[in-house]
């Protein structure tokens, strides 16, 4: 069975860090992209970062860029997002996923997580 499950998520004041990790099982997580997205009450869905697959790459939405970072451990079959110098506006549940190394670097994963929520006090 397919499975994606994030952690990590939590109340943090603004300007503060988060770590989020995302556990894989049941698919070849080392073959394909790892991506993050968010979703807040009422908004579309964010692309936010993404990782290639040996993880020589990685991808940013401009809003984050320079804040977060995504990284991966193959081994351990687990993407992370570490999110610095955070926002209220960073509020949100957020979502890993698997995807196709030929797809886009931000087209739907074709593997999802629950989420976790994240959220960011002023």
């Amino acid at each position: 069975q397919v499975q994606l499950v994030e952690s990590g998520g939590g109340l943090v004041q603004a300007g503060g860090s988060l770590r989020l990790s995302c556990s894989a099982s049941g698919y070849m997580f080392e073959s394909y992209t790892a991506k993050w997205f968010r979703q807040a009450p009422g908004k579309e869905r964010e692309f936010v970062a993404a990782i290639t697959r040996s993880g020589d790459k990685t991808y940013y939405a401009d809003s984050v860029k320079g804040r977060f970072s995504v990284s991966r451990d193959n081994a351990k079959l687990t993407a992370y997002l570490q999110m610095n110098s955070l926002k209220p506006e960073d509020t949100a549940g957020y979502y890993c996923g698997g995807g196709p190394s030929f797809l886009a670097i931000a087209t739907i994963p074709q593997y999802w997580g629950q989420g976790t929520q994240v959220t960011v006090s002023s």
